[in-house]
């Protein structure tokens, strides 16, 4: 069974910081892009940020670009998202995602439970 476990949410002030993580199960790590995408009721989802587990590459959305770090352990297989000076606009339910092939800021093969990250101002 393919599990991605998210965790970290929480209610933090604006610049303040906060990190996510992923624990993925149930298929083969390396193989694939893990990531996240989050949700606002009434906006469009949006890929935040994701990482090739092989090759432990990055991607970034540009709203997120110098302000979140993704990284990956394989012996834990989790991923974890590091997101510095927050701000309103990140408020959001985070979902971490996989994805086999494509482009991990667009699409993704699996999605776990969220976790609802909110910026207060």
């Amino acid at each position: 069974e393919v599990q991605l476990v998210a965790s970290g949410g929480d209610l933090v002030q604006a610049g303040g910081s906060l990190r996510l993580s992923c624990a993925a199960s149930g298929f083969t790590y390396e193989d694939y892009a893990i990531g996240w995408f989050r949700q606002v009721p009434g906006k469009e989802d949006e890929g935040v940020s994701c990482i090739s587990t092989s090759d432990n590459w990055p991607y970034y959305a540009d709203s997120v670009k110098g302000r979140f770090t993704i990284s990956s352990d394989k012996g834990k297989k989790t991923v974890y998202l590091q997101m510095n000076n927050l701000t309103t606009e990140d408020t959001a339910v985070y979902y971490c995602t996989a994805l086999w092939l494509g482009s991990c800021l667009k699409e993704y093969t699996y999605r776990g439970q969220g976790t609802q990250v909110t910026v207060s101002s």
